[in-house]
């Protein structure tokens, strides 16, 4: 496959789940304003420079905007084009790539992406979201939904196939773990006040309530919700469930078997695929929740960077290895593609 057409369907699949993900994460935010009480809700209301600062985006905002409130970064986050991880950024750099790439995915999908774009871009979209921010977030995630509802239906599950996976199961590992980490920043700004409250909003985020009930039943625990979404093997947020999808899409295209590698995306993924299985929550909290997830952020951008360079670009072998040793760089080519 060319590389041009690897890389647009990879970061067609990331931008679409982007969008989703932080729709996901602003929906949760603002619903934590309405469920706890007043004074605590005020507090929130004024302090929300965490949120972006969690998705990676905080020297954009601060750019931008002097208060960092609940309006200010909503309307970064969701509308503002000059940031390239607000959702109608992603949908129209996801619109973008499924233009240049026309020929590879099926009509369906292109209809289906066209369609989100027009409508997220366009005035009703904005009028939805004052009018009542919870269904516009459920308009945005039944966008990401439908999109691989259909390219599931009408692709070929041949390699393109493979790097749409490989988008989805990568953006979504990532932005779990940063969920988790919004998570630690907001308790870190309320203390133990409505904490339960605060972990039922995490799960309903991931759409997670249902599934974690069925193993816990209802005891919300914050150990028991990041135990879940972290190590559980059959859940489709958690992120090791994401990161063994990753792993199995990168050696469908290179067929290489499982404990084995052949480039060093495949041994990235590998290596974090064994540590998450062979892991246990209570090491995780030892080590520090907030600075498990930074260092999960710092193998994802690892990841991304190496599939750039291994798999899309097919890049000597000296050359991933490089940027995987520099996770700044990996970040920064990470947030300009």
């Amino acid at each position: 496959m060319l590389s041009r057409v690897a890389d647009c369907l990879y970061w067609m699949s990331r931008h679409i789940d982007r969008a989703d993900n932080t729709a996901r994460l602003v929906e949760m935010n603002l619903q934590l304003m309405v469920d706890v009480p007043t004074q605590l809700s005020e507090e929130l209301k004024l302090s929300w420079l965490p949120t972006a600062a969690c998705l990676g985006d905080e020297k954009l905002f601060r750019k931008h905007y002097e208060k960092p409130d609940a309006a200010s970064v909503t309307e970064f986050l969701v509308f503002d084009r000059e940031n390239p991880n607000s959702i109608v950024s992603c949908l129209t750099s996801s619109r973008e790539n499924a233009r240049t790439v026309r020929e590879q995915i099926s009509g369906e999908m292109w209809e289906q992406i066209n369609r989100s774009y027009l409508w997220g871009t366009s005035k009703a979209a904005r009028q939805k979201f004052e009018r009542n921010p919870y269904e516009f977030f459920q308009a945005i995630k039944e966008i990401s939904d439908l999109f691989q509802a259909v390219t599931n239906n009408s692709m070929i599950h041949g390699e393109g196939w493979e790097f749409i996976q490989m988008g989805k199961w990568l953006e979504r590992a990532d932005k779990t773990s940063r969920f988790l980490d919004d998570k630690f920043h907001i308790l870190r700004r309320t203390g133990k006040r409505d904490e339960l409250l605060q972990w039922s909003g995490i799960l309903r985020c991931c759409s997670a309530r249902l599934a974690y009930q069925k193993i816990y039943v209802a005891d919300v625990q914050s150990i028991k919700v990041a135990e879940f979404l972290i190590l559980n093997r059959s859940f489709p947020r958690s992120i090791l469930f994401c990161v063994q999808n990753l792993d199995n899409a990168l050696r469908r295209i290179s067929g290489v078997a499982p404990g084995h590698y052949s480039n060093l995306a495949e041994k990235i993924s590998g290596r974090l695929v064994a540590e998450l299985n062979f892991c246990a929550i209570d090491e995780i909290y030892e080590q520090g929740l907030h600075q498990a997830m930074d260092l999960l952020q710092v193998r994802f951008n690892q990841i991304g960077a190496s599939i750039a360079t291994s798999c899309i670009y097919q890049a000597l072998p000296a050359e991933p290895v490089a940027m995987a040793l520099q996770p700044v760089q990996a970040q920064q080519m990470m947030h300009q593609s």
